[in-house]
């Protein structure tokens, strides 16, 4: 049945489908650089917390920006929730869709997903040929807390305002009474629009790039060429999959607490079978859905699926949607990973990241020359909401990460965002220019990094003091009380620690709050270290001197746990 289409794809020549592929990618990342240079927030235009990708008409990834995998995978449920409510056919130049509610295909609130389709270039008849979807995580969506994270959530009506499936825009005509509600329910509004216009002209940028491509090189071709991409990365995905070892491997890890039972450790545990170039993922065995705000809906957890595999198989296969299609999952309902409406989840990458570090993880048992000790796994989630001095009301949110683990045959790197993310902290005089806080310490964590032949990576030391009265601030941490574990004789990473030090002088430990502070108050934020590789004791002593040399041993560890 399929071999007429075979025979069409075999027509395209390797060099046009090549120039073809990276051009695609280099709409996707001229899309990614249009975020990063019109957005207003600094968790976008410094923090990078946004991303770009282009899709098939019927939905499948085709070009992604190198930006940030945990929104680049689910974007794929999100678009095909809007063409289930508005079918491509009924589309038409000029519409815009928007989406943000984790129950119909988003993962959190604040990730607000824009999608324009892209028609050919026929004057008759035109159709659908593709998607320009654009990411972004917005400073503010209303809800209890500013930066709508509460982690002290219990059901999603805290967390802010949730958009179902919607046109944004419809023929080039501005949904006003859509806009007006988003006005109505955040707190910085205008920066909200902010973005919105900069999603809304990156997507606008994809658009009319990929046409222009269709114009040169006829819609027909383009289609065909996004069908044999596909083919040939799902060919090779398999390939890549049937060199694992067949079997099923299995892990298992814990995040702190789920920000309302502080005292509760959760349980994930993930069980990973590989067979005839197929991979699935089972989570039975990880705890039930929480009463506070990490619960994951299936968007995240397929997201943390997609980034595993990649990093499993072979990183020169092209990324798309082709790479996904020999991966299933099972996520038992009422879950962590697959919660009931209307369960809060608007701090779901801490669990998202200690999934994908699960899924990885797992296979250290397979190939242990490839997979890496732990890393930190950690994303440190902090939202600071007030007025300055001037009384103008302000919001920033940051995050901050730890290290990466070791492998067996090279250190971790130092202060790295892994497993599923790719954003970046707030630049001191950033932060310190659009709020009332000063960043009084910002510096490697020594003996943060698991020792080991081969030393995990540093954590960082971060410490915030508030220059204003009645900051509302909100934190979400991890890796305080279990810690990064090493590999191959090596040692686990650091722990996280967080205080608040009140101007009176009263300490405060923290690992997940919505709390005030106030003018004198002071954040000291250590978090935690990638894990080690191999035995300490066989590290060279010539690194090891320059560890000491560099301040990330220190001479007592060098004593005590290296000799």
């Amino acid at each position: 049945m399929n071999k007429p289409r075979d025979a069409a794809l075999q027509t395209v020549d390797p060099i046009t489908l090549e120039v073809v592929r990276n051009k695609l990618e280099g709409i996707a990342n001229e899309m990614q650089m249009t975020l990063l240079q019109s957005a207003f927030s600094p968790i976008v235009k410094e923090g990078m917390d946004c991303s770009a990708a282009l899709f098939t008409a019927d939905g499948q990834t085709i070009a992604q920006a190198t930006a940030i995998p945990i929104h680049l995978a689910t974007m794929i449920p999100a678009l095909h929730a809007v063409i289930a409510k508005y079918p491509v056919a009924g589309m038409a130049e000029g519409d815009v869709y928007i989406l943000n509610d984790p129950y119909c295909g988003g993962t959190h609130l604040p990730d607000i997903t824009l999608f324009i389709p892209v028609f050919d270039g026929e004057k008759t008849a035109r159709h659908v040929v593709a998607f320009s979807v654009a990411t972004v995580h917005h400073q503010d969506v209303g809800g209890m807390a500013p930066g709508s994270i509460p982690t002290n959530a219990t059901e999603i009506y805290q967390e802010g305002l949730r958009i179902p499936p919607l046109k944004y825009i419809e023929a080039g005509k501005v949904n006003e009474t859509l806009e007006q509600m988003l006005r109505y329910n955040i707190r910085l509004s205008d920066t909200f629009m902010g973005d919105l216009n900069a999603q809304l002209s990156a997507c606008k940028v994809g658009a009319r790039r990929l046409g222009e491509l269709c114009a040169a090189h006829g819609a027909a071709l383009i289609t065909r060429i996004f069908e044999l991409l596909l083919d040939r990365s799902e060919a090779m995905t398999r390939a890549a999959l049937r060199r694992l070892p067949e079997g099923t491997y299995r892990y298992v890890d814990f995040l702190d607490n789920d920000g309302v039972d502080l005292d509760r450790r959760v349980r994930i545990e993930v069980a990973a079978t590989v067979k005839d170039g197929t991979i699935h993922f089972d989570f039975t065995g990880t705890d039930g859905q929480l009463r506070g705000p990490l619960n994951c809906v299936p968007s995240g957890a397929y997201a943390a699926a997609y980034y595993a595999v990649r990093a499993l198989t072979d990183a020169q296969i092209p990324t798309n949607g082709g790479c996904f299609r020999p991966v299933t999952l099972h996520l038992p309902e009422g879950s962590l990973v697959n919660p009931k409406a209307p369960a809060a989840v608007n701090a779901r990458t801490a669990t998202i990241k200690r999934i994908c570090g699960a899924m990885v993880s797992a296979f250290a048992e397979a190939v242990p020359d490839r997979v890496p000790a732990a890393s930190a796994g950690l994303s440190v989630m902090l939202a600071f909401g007030g007025r300055r001095a001037d009384g103008k009301p302000f919001i920033l949110s940051e995050l901050v990460c730890g290290g990466t683990g070791a492998s067996s045959v090279a250190d971790g790197v130092d202060c790295l965002q892994t497993d599923g993310s790719n954003s970046m902290n707030q630049p001191v005089e950033a932060l310190c220019l659009d709020a009332p806080i000063r960043i009084r310490r910002f510096a490697l964590r020594p003996d943060s990094g698991g020792a080991g032949r081969q030393r995990g990576g540093l954590g960082v030391v971060r410490e915030y003091e508030f220059l204003a009265d009645d900051i509302r601030f909100t934190f979400r941490g991890e890796r305080h009380f279990t810690a990064a574990r090493g590999s191959a004789g090596g040692g686990d990473g650091a722990m996280s620690t967080a205080t608040i030090h009140r101007a009176d002088g009263r300490v405060e430990h923290i690992s997940k709050c919505v709390t005030t502070v106030s003018r004198g108050d002071r954040v000291v934020l250590e978090t935690a270290g990638g894990a080690g590789y191999g035995d300490p004791k066989q590290r060279s002593r010539d690194t090891l001197a320059a560890d000491v040399a560099n301040r990330k041993v220190s001479p007592d560890s060098a004593r005590k746990v290296y000799s």
